[in-house]
């Protein structure tokens, strides 16, 4: 057996296994993310719900061209595969249980508590007027579904865990993995090109309409975002799988950046959301490279952990949740001065990254507040 493989047949090892590449694989997208929604809001690229740029034409928003074809995805692949290695650890009812307290009471009752302040300041973003003298109590009703936003994440990813229960039990994820142990390396590229194949015939689900409703379904994107949480659950869960992207891990970062310019030459400018860019196979191509090169090189290079990489770990989540109350707040903000440009993009920046963390230390403090927020239980 090559070294490559190296894989654990044994699925006691694996549930007692820390998989500390896929933790730094998460938390260092969450800071991408971050990093994301403050070019988003100030882009000129016309996506929807953007605060506005400075300029027509602004060499910073390729930041947004360049992240956000697959840095959500990778999210969904993560979360997949860690379900596969929570599910193990626990019962199916265990796991749904904390499943609804992870993701659904802070989708939900963190918006109550919390997310109808970024709810007010996207309706002031929007310039949407409500008559005079309208109820205060009303106008918190009207704030919450506008305080949603970046939480969409959690709200698939819940649903996603319940459909998981069902799936699970039509295929043994064991038994794709028996499988995937006894394929050769050739045909582990196979595997790693079908899931291209995946990635490309679910993005045509992606509805061409300018409804709302057809907007807020092709933000969620059920269909396909189910596919690639399916992928990681199945798949990049393997060891592997995991070993194999790691042996290429050179190879796979160079064909990322190869498609990333050249994703870049064919759509910066254009709107990266609508459906002609979502659906194209370059798209689809930007997006499976990067997700295996993250894969493949944090295998390689970030299996390992310090204390930093602990913090970030558990604070992930827990900053996901609040940074774009923070990041919104100092756009608008930001945005009436007469500051320049990059001064309003490194005072964003700092704001948005140094006031997620603070906001987050002080609000898991807070009891009741952690557990709507952030699903915290309470401490015995």
């Amino acid at each position: 057996m090559t070294s490559w493989r190296m894989c654990l047949t044994n699925s006691t090892e694996m549930e007692n296994r820390r998989y500390l590449f896929i933790d730094n694989i998460r938390w260092v997208v969450v800071v991408l993310v971050l990093i994301y929604h403050v070019f988003y809001n100030y882009n000129t690229l016309g996506v929807f719900g953007a605060i506005g740029g400075f300029k027509p034409n602004q060499w910073q928003d390729i930041v947004c061209t360049l992240l956000n074809p697959w840095f959500m995805t990778l999210l969904f692949v993560v979360a997949g595969a860690s379900s596969r290695y929570a599910i193990q650890r626990h019962s199916a009812t265990e796991f749904r249980i904390e499943r609804r307290r992870k993701l659904l009471i802070p989708s939900t009752l963190g918006i109550v508590v919390f997310g109808w302040i970024l709810g007010m300041i996207n309706m002031a973003n929007a310039n949407f007027e409500l008559p005079e003298g309208t109820p205060n109590w009303v106008i918190y009703l009207i704030s919450l579904p506008n305080g949603t936003a970046h939480l969409w994440f959690i709200q698939d990813l819940f649903l996603f865990s319940l459909l998981l229960l069902l799936v699970r039990k039509l295929l043994d994820v064991e038994r794709v993995d028996r499988w995937i142990t006894t394929l050769p390396k050739h045909k582990i590229a196979l595997v790693m090109v079908a899931v291209l194949g995946i990635f490309y015939l679910t993005s045509l689900t992606q509805i061409d309409n300018p409804s709302p409703a057809m907007g807020l379904l092709n933000l969620y994107r059920p269909f396909y975002y189910f596919a690639t949480f399916l992928v990681g659950y199945y798949i990049f869960s393997s060891e592997v799988a995991h070993n194999y992207l790691a042996s290429k891990a050179k190879l796979l970062v160079a064909l990322a950046l190869m498609s990333a310019v050249a994703f870049a030459i064919r759509y910066y400018g254009e709107d990266y959301t609508l459906p002609a860019v979502v659906q194209s196979p370059l798209c689809n191509l930007f997006c499976w490279a990067s997700v295996i090169a993250m894969f493949g090189g944090f295998k390689r290079w970030a299996d390992r952990t310090s204390a930093f990489a602990t913090y970030m770990a558990r604070s992930s989540f827990g900053v996901y949740i609040v940074h774009m109350t923070i990041c919104s707040a100092t756009c608008i903000i930001l945005k009436q001065t007469a500051l320049p440009m990059w001064s309003i993009y490194a005072i964003t920046l700092t704001t948005t990254l140094l006031g997620s963390f603070l906001l987050w230390e002080i609000l898991r403090r807070i009891p009741f507040i952690r557990w709507c927020m952030f699903g915290i239980k309470a401490k015995r």
